[in-house]
């Protein structure tokens, strides 16, 4: 696969500084049973990462001495971690609230039939990623009869009260296709849970736009096409400069399956470690008495993908 990191290396976005981090965001591996055009992890059911017993009960000791309020879980398919759900039920016990960002499909996969109501048992906030609410455009981006098995999972989990009961929050992640920035949030939600209700008695909370970014899988597919320049335009022709107060970077830290730390899930893909630190890659054990607020944050040309237009970021549009 064509790698943009040397291409967004070199970079004159601004520079950015941490505010105070209230969110830990937590790859628990690259092992996923899809493989989405957009990802930008690259996973898929052949990768072999997962983050071990020992770093998952590192991360418990970081929640505690940081008082972490909210915690992100990503991946690949974060469920298929062995450790997934006593991660879950020890950071539930602490108080944290905690995000799983889920493909849907994994809850119907032979061996998590239960997952759903794990996840309903402890309160887990879920972030299911929907591109389109058009079959078309879902199996052009994440394969044939994903949209069709989205759609059953997302009945299984309004039937547990997903979308219904207040503390059952069901979220939606919306993914451009090909070169093109998310249209306004607001709006793509309403047309979203009026298509979904009306076809499928489908409800949910909220819709999250999120930007393409040029990196892993989309990012090669932008070389091989001849697309990368173009989009790398695109971004900078519709940069907001409003949306640097925002940006998610400077609330949240991302730790790899490994425990190594990162400013953002986009730069651990890239191998941008954390620049708050005097070691060349820090890792979580060396950041558990560490202030982060204040300290610088690795930035490159991607950045411009949290910053175009509306903005973007793991929690939807930044300026709707």
């Amino acid at each position: 696969m064509l790698d943009t990191r040397p291409l967004l290396l070199t970079t004159d976005f601004p520079a950015l500084t941490r505010g105070q981090m209230d969110t830990l965001q937590v790859n628990l591996g690259y092992l996923c049973n899809l493989s989405c055009t957009h990802c930008h992890v690259n996973a898929g059911p052949r990768r072999k990462e997962l983050m071990s017993l020992q770093v998952v009960e590192l991360v418990l000791e970081y929640i505690r001495r940081k008082q972490i309020r909210l915690l992100d879980l990503t991946g690949g398919a974060p469920e298929m971690n062995p450790h997934f759900r006593y991660l879950v039920t020890e950071a539930r016990k602490l108080g944290v609230e905690v995000i799983d960002r889920c493909n849907l499909m994994i809850l119907l996969e032979p061996g998590y039939e239960d997952l759903a109501d794990f996840l309903a048992q402890n309160g887990v906030t879920i972030t299911a990623s929907l591109p389109c609410y058009l079959e078309e455009n879902v199996e052009k981006q994440r394969g044939k009869g994903i949209y069709d098995g989205s759609i059953t999972a997302l009945k299984k989990l309004n039937a547990l009260g997903y979308g219904r009961e207040p503390h059952l929050q069901l979220n939606l992640v919306y993914n451009p296709i090909d070169l093109n920035l998310p249209p306004p949030q607001a709006g793509l939600e309403a047309d979203y849970k009026r298509i979904l209700a009306e076809k499928f008695d489908i409800v949910f909370n909220q819709l999250f736009t999120i930007t393409n970014m040029p990196i892993s899988r989309f990012g090669g597919m932008l070389l091989a096409k001849g697309l990368y320049n173009k989009y790398i335009g695109i971004l900078k022709d519709n940069y907001a400069a409003a949306n640097l107060e925002t940006v998610m970077c400077r609330s949240l830290i991302s730790f790899d399956y490994q425990g190594y730390v990162y400013d953002c899930d986009f730069n651990q893909m890239l191998n941008l470690p954390l620049v708050a630190s005097s070691r060349p890659k820090p890792h979580l054990r060396d950041l558990l008495d560490d202030d982060l607020t204040g300290k610088p944050i690795a930035v490159g040309e991607h950045c411009y993908g949290c910053t175009a237009g509306q903005g973007s970021s793991c929690g939807g549009a930044l300026n709707d």
